[in-house]
This record gives structure tokens, C-alpha cells and sequence, in this order.
């Protein structure tokens, strides 16, 4: 029996009713991680001083938000739509967060 990995990754067989809110939750959480790791980047070149731990905070909140958006680049592009407004509005969870916290 001939294994065909490409047959194997098909999610176009599977229903977008669950997909679809499943990417959502995954760009709300990889995107709260993000600006997580922002605003930690941020404390540490500013208050900290210590640029290599910013770096490779950096690099590694990047190299998780590419993988998650490719990911969701295979399941289709209904589903990267998904995670990518997933991400927003964790962006906007964050932002409200902030300004509630400065005020």
C-alpha cells in the first residue's frame, strides 16, 4: 500500500463548520501570544537592556505566528481568513487591555 502524504494533509474533505471557528480560537490565541511577546520585547529593550533576549523573543513569536498562518494556508483560504481575524482581534483585546490599564 503506496503512502501519498499529500492525500494524507487533504483537509478539504473535512467540513468548514468546525474548521472555520476552530482557526478563529487559533488566531485569538496565537495572536494574544503575539502581542504578549511584543509588549515583553518592548519592557526588555526599554527598561531592561537586555537586546539578545529581545531578539530571540522576537524571532520566536514570528517564526510561531508564520507557522500558525501557514498552517491555516493549507486547511484553505476561508480558514487563513479565520485565524488572520482571529489575530486582529486579539490585537484589539490587547490595545483595549493597554489604555484600560494606563487610565
Amino acid at each position: 500500500m503506496e503512502l501519498d502524504e499529500r492525500k494524507m494533509m487533504d483537509f478539504s474533505a473535512l467540513s468548514p463548520t468546525p474548521l472555520l471557528p476552530a482557526c478563529f480560537v487559533g488566531g485569538l490565541v496565537i495572536g494574544y501570544g503575539y502581542f504578549s511577546a511584543l509588549r515583553a520585547t518592548t519592557d526588555l529593550i526599554l527598561r531592561d537592556g537586555k537586546p539578545l533576549i529581545a531578539l530571540a523573543l522576537t524571532i520566536g513569536r514570528m517564526s510561531l505566528l508564520a507557522s500558525a498562518l501557514f498552517i491555516a494556508v493549507l486547511i484553505g483560504g476561508a480558514a487563513l481568513l479565520a485565524a488572520f481575524a482571529g489575530v486582529l482581534c486579539a490585537k484589539a483585546l490587547m490595545l483595549y487591555r493597554l489604555r484600560r490599564e494606563i487610565s
